[in-house]
């Protein structure tokens, strides 16, 4: 297009909606990128979200769409974002567009949010847009441990955010399968919400048998009343998308309804490692997760990042609230000359 767009929001998730919402109330055109795929469609509903309690997550989405037609000054799109480069000096990014298996892009972006494979650019079934801004807000895969049964009910019976779902299983029988050092605290935590709580330490994930599980944690656990189970855990059992137990190695089962397990992080696509965008040097999700400023801004001059693949601690909640303030970023440095800009980072 001959006019470039002041911000493309690659992601239509929370912290992409979010983004693209602020940022049409600044009257910045906005283009908003959204192939769908975001990571908690695999989730029963949204957990402690304020005004959004309990509620499926595609009533969101389709939500925060309807809000975003009410500002012209935004466009949402459903296409992939398959290649982005940077024009130099101020000169802003190209960003290559494509349908999600036509040419140029992915066959499917598998638990995608608007990003493909990046790299390439332009040919058959490619158009290509200019942005002054870039906003990052393509989510991220989350993967539950390798114990058959778990991840067809990651999401609901199976969850890694307890606030998300722990009210729902609550009085209930819950465990963690975490072999780790932070094991025992989750278990403790999940006390919380049931005083009937197993700390499963083998099976699926790292070294079975109490890997980082110190004498100090197992009697903090035994005055909490949590159990400890080191039998290595092989298949998980239930109904549909409801667990019922933990089947282990020797044959036998303990009843569990609701079960906290670590996830595996992994950023979708390679555009924010072709931008060169650093990744967080400590926390949870060290090398993948984005390194941003409070305001979003990453180490890319006109690039920002928001949501799931920004942060260390994901959640609806905190995605709409790194999306906004990722925009009012954008906005400001926009409206200000760089030199004064510098204040708000």
């Amino acid at each position: 297009m001959d006019t470039p767009w002041d911000c493309i929001v690659i992601g239509g998730g929370a912290a992409g909606l979010s983004a693209a919402l602020v940022l049409g109330r600044a009257r910045r055109r906005t283009l908003l990128l959204d192939v769908g795929g975001q990571s908690n469609l695999a989730a029963d509903h949204i957990g402690g979200l304020l005004g959004y309690d309990q509620r499926p997550a595609p009533e969101l989405y389709g939500r925060g769409r309807e809000e975003l037609a009410a500002y012209s000054s935004v466009e949402v799109r459903d296409l992939a974002a398959v290649a982005v480069r940077a024009l130099g000096g101020d000169g802003g990014f190209e960003v290559d567009l494509a349908e999600v298996g036509g040419p140029g892009a992915p066959s499917q972006v598998a638990d995608g949010d608007a990003v493909g494979v990046g790299g390439g650019g332009g040919g058959d079934g490619v158009t290509t847009e200019v942005a002054t801004r870039l906003v990052l807000a393509m989510g991220a895969d989350y993967q539950p441990p390798a114990v058959p049964g778990l991840a067809e009910r990651f999401g609901a019976s199976v969850f890694h955010c307890p606030f998300c779902h722990g009210w729902e299983h609550r009085g209930e029988a819950l465990g963690v399968l975490d072999p780790g050092p932070v094991g025992a605290d989750r278990a403790l935590m999940l006390t919380a919400w049931s005083d009937d709580v197993t700390l499963f330490t083998g099976g699926g994930i790292g070294e079975p048998a109490a890997r980082g599980l110190s004498t100090e944690d197992r009697a903090r656990l035994a005055e909490a009343g949590v159990a400890i189970e080191d039998r290595p855990v092989v298949a998980a059992e239930g109904e549909g998308r409801s667990l019922a137990r933990l089947r282990f190695e020797d044959g036998d089962a303990r009843a569990c309804t609701g079960l906290l397990v670590p996830v595996t992080f992994a950023q979708r696509g390679t555009i924010a490692d072709d931008l060169g965008v650093e990744r967080q040097a400590t926390g949870q999700w060290a090398g993948q997760a984005l390194a941003v400023s409070p305001m979003g801004a990453t180490n890319v001059p006109g690039v920002s990042a928001a949501g799931d693949c920004a942060t260390a601690n994901p959640s609806v909640v905190n995605a709409i609230a790194s999306g906004a303030l990722a925009a009012a970023g954008v906005v400001h440095a926009l409206a200000i000359p760089p030199r004064a800009a510098t204040a708000i980072r």
